[in-house]
């Protein structure tokens, strides 16, 4: 889950209360509950789960609701058995609209048992709280989607559009297997859509019963990770000498601390700037409204910069994460390494950036090398109002007074891999979380119950009103 719900916590002066759920679940919200537990309490982690398993036993929810074994299309590598997922297809009636497409990832991360208060793979309700590892990021919008087909199926439903839903692993993990990576090279067709709904988005709370805002995510940066090296032939530490591979490799991150990226907007963090501006009612939100104006207001940048979030939304960032150097306490260093993490604005190539890294170290002597894996680096979708309309008409009927604010991740999530592809993919609104961001990738993950079962039937009505009218 990417959300900025710190700032937009921050920001929504208006608080509208979340529509009520029952006092005691409805049966469909039990057996969803059901559904959603089983999927938790599925250790999915990378070192000791298998998010094969999982999608197995969402794959037999499905059958046991009546989906034909047609429409269901397990799959791993003999490589990653363990890493396998699910594709489930529901038809349309229409030959010529094309699918939309559901997606979610099911590994999650790593749980220690002993720092948690609660076994993180025991899906325990308490105090209005739903907690267990992957709670929050992403098993609640997992379970939904196949919850979805199934309530479809019971309905006897019939979209114009096919629906589709992905469940795949990998997204928690840089370097391991991602399933949408796979779908999107080997099993194209299988996935194609028109576009996707994806994590990302969502409502933030003021902790006491209010939704205070929803968002859409629309884009995210690219990652990447370079590594600085400088080397020299070393020597005795006794008689130092002016070329040294700690100092040389220095120097150069000095210069890239001090150096800030040019500042962009795209169409999505335009508007982010002046709604969000806008709610604020601050010195900050009144700098992001002259902004989202003028780029080129430099008074209106240092106020906004003084917030890392909004510092960073605005441009590339890289920064050092890792450090090594020398070979013994008593002699020169021979070698010198960091490892830069850079986060890259939309429109830019990671090659660009190494370029743009090298100009500002300005040192032969300090080589830059792209780190493994390599990332696509898709553009952000269009804010396209067939998409954004009919979030925003179901959040009038379910949160009536609220905006829907269009925002780009700082970080990245599987649309990456779906925008490289030409699926362009939204972050949507729905389910919402507390401002301390519900334990995710922390410990003790949890989300309101409220929030799941309210959000559940948001996501559906949004997902029948895209498949209702192509």
């Amino acid at each position: 889950m990417k959300k900025l719900s710190a700032l937009l916590t921050s920001t929504m002066l208006l608080a509208v209360p979340a529509i009520a759920a029952e006092t005691q679940p409805r049966p469909d919200q039990l057996a969803f509950r059901d559904l959603y537990r089983e999927l938790v309490e599925t250790n999915t982690t990378l070192s000791s789960g298998s998010c094969t398993l999982a999608a197995e036993r969402m794959a037999a929810r499905l059958k046991a609701a009546g989906l034909p074994d047609s429409q269901l299309t397990l799959f791993a590598t003999p490589e990653n058995p363990k890493e396998g997922g699910l594709v489930a297809v529901y038809p349309g009636t229409s030959k010529s609209a094309k699918p939309i497409l559901l997606v979610a990832h099911i590994d999650v991360v790593e749980a220690k048992r002993e720092d948690w208060e609660r076994d993180p793979f025991k899906m325990v309700e308490e105090n209005g709280y739903f907690y267990g590892r992957g709670t929050a990021d992403d098993k609640a919008q997992a379970a939904v989607w196949v919850d979805t087909l199934i309530r479809f199926h019971k309905e006897g439903y019939k979209p114009k559009r096919t629906v589709k839903i992905a469940l795949t692993c990998g997204e928690e993990t840089n370097g391991a297997f991602n399933g949408v990576e796979w779908l999107a090279a080997n099993k194209r067709d299988l996935i194609d859509a028109e576009f996707a709904l994806n994590e990302g988005g969502g409502g933030d709370s003021d902790g006491k019963g209010h939704v205070i805002g929803q968002s859409v995510q629309v884009g995210e940066k690219t990652f990447a990770n370079f590594r600085l090296e400088t080397r020299n032939p070393g020597g005795h530490s006794s008689a130092p000498v002016p070329a040294n591979a700690i100092y040389q490799l220095s120097r150069a991150l000095t210069k890239v601390g001090e150096y800030d990226f040019p500042v962009e907007m795209t169409d999505t963090t335009r508007r982010f700037f002046a709604e969000a501006g806008a709610a604020r009612g601050d010195a900050t939100g009144k700098a992001m409204i002259a902004l989202s104006k003028n780029l080129a207001d430099k008074d209106a940048e240092a106020v906004v910069n003084k917030d890392p979030f909004l510092h960073s939304n605005l441009r590339t960032t890289c920064v050092a994460t890792l450090l090594d150097g020398g070979h013994a306490a008593n002699a020169l260093p021979q070698r010198a390494g960091a490892n830069i993490n850079c986060r890259i604005f939309p429109g830019h190539s990671i090659e660009s950036i190494k370029d743009e890294l090298a100009k500002v170290i300005d040192d032969t002597g300090v080589t830059i090398t792209q780190l493994p894996p390599k990332r696509p680096a898709p553009p952000a979708p269009p804010l396209d109002p067939k998409i954004i309309g009919p979030m925003q008409k179901l959040v009038d009927t379910y949160w009536p007074g609220l905006k829907v604010i269009p925002s780009m991740a700082n970080g990245y999530t599987d649309a990456t891999f779906l925008g490289a592809v030409g699926i362009p993919t939204y972050g949507i609104p729905g389910m919402w979380g507390d401002s301390d961001g519900n334990g995710a990738h922390g410990l003790n993950e949890r989300m309101e119950v409220r929030s799941v079962y309210v959000g559940r039937d948001y996501m559906f009505d949004l997902v029948k009103a895209y498949a209702d009218k192509p």
